[in-house]
């Protein structure tokens, strides 16, 4: 049964790849241009404006109900999360106490920059048309280290991009075929947009606001690229990333911040890039008495900045340079 899987994935990534294949002979890469013409002709631009992103979650989305200062546990030793036990479904069985994870962490809002010193995040949901298989891929990436985390990203890229799955190239599509099963596969189209030429993207620009008129052009520049099917990792970061900078940080929003996380508990994030982020949960004992059966699972939430011209992270339970020499201090009966 289980071989019976593995082929109809790959006859699925055989078939979406012959679409890639043509356009690396050329003649693909017009129809795109001409689709996107097509799709800002006759008042459709209006439509594209108003299409929502792929992931829409913003700092709006954030409740600061219940957060606490960085002070908060301030002078307490955090113990390893990831020696926590496993839940059955992924993420990490919660025990009372202070813990701290450094992980993997992937960048979901192109056109922004990274992560800047002061920056406060805070425990927003992912919202959005893609959110299911987003939080998906970085389930099933924790259990697949053959496939690297340069690939993974390009992947979330070209998904937040708005790109057509029959538009990925090949080393796109390959990497979904690993991660997502076939009828996950199915998830990924809808809500896309074509390439949109320039001339397209200027009439665009002008009905955008400033702050927004740089993710929409860093979109599509990627939606280009990954229809393109040599495409690099650095050449996609060049349009996620913009270099200097973000805008001040919010003062009301310090960096440290802690959210009070819907489930009781208290979570808050150190980024040190968009590929990698410091999370930190404090768990009190009277929770864990009345909800003995709390899960941290971090595909779930998103780091969000209150600085809007950052990038929103998404998390995942993927340890960085773990130590597993190390035991927990605090008994964890579970």
């Amino acid at each position: 049964m289980k071989n019976s899987n593995k082929t109809i994935v790959w006859l699925i990534a055989f078939l979406f790849c012959t679409t890639a294949t043509h356009a690396q002979l050329g003649g693909f890469g017009k129809k795109l241009l001409d689709k996107g013409t097509e799709m800002a002709s006759g008042g459709s631009l209006n439509k594209i404006l108003k299409q929502p992103q792929a992931i829409t979650t913003s700092f709006k989305d954030v409740n600061k109900t219940g957060s606490k200062p960085p002070s908060f546990m301030e002078g307490q030793e955090a113990q390893p999360l990831y020696l926590l036990p496993k839940a059955p479904n992924g993420g990490f069985k919660l025990c009372a106490g202070f813990y701290e994870m450094t992980n993997k962490s992937y960048c979901l809002h192109a056109g922004t920059r990274g992560p800047s010193s002061g920056d406060g995040y805070m425990l927003a949901p992912v919202l959005g048309p893609k959110r299911d298989v987003v939080i998906l891929i970085l389930k099933h990436a924790e259990t697949h280290p053959d496939v690297n985390k340069h690939s993974i990203q390009i992947l979330l890229w070209a998904i937040i991009a708005r790109t057509r799955f029959a538009d990925f190239g090949n080393d796109i599509k390959l990497t979904a075929t690993s991660l997502l099963s076939p009828q996950e596969l199915l998830m990924l189209e809808g809500g896309a947009l074509g390439v949109l030429p320039a001339s397209v993207m200027d009439k665009a620009k002008n009905q955008l606001p400033p702050a927004a008129q740089s993710v929409f052009e860093a979109e599509n520049n990627i939606r280009q690229l990954a229809a393109s099917g040599n495409s690099s990792y650095e050449e996609m970061e060049k349009y996620a990333m913009i270099a200097g900078l973000a805008p001040q940080p919010d003062p009301e929003v310090p960096s440290g911040i802690w959210s009070l996380h819907p489930d009781g508990y208290y979570i808050r994030f150190y980024p040190h890039s968009y590929s990698k982020t410091t999370v930190q949960i404090y768990v009190p004992q009277e929770l864990i008495s009345s909800k003995p059966n709390l899960v941290y699972d971090a595909p779930n939430g998103i780091a969000c900045p209150a600085n809007v011209g950052a990038q929103r992270l998404a998390q995942t339970n993927e340890p960085l340079n773990p130590d597993y020499t190390k035991k927990l201090k605090t008994p964890c009966n579970l």
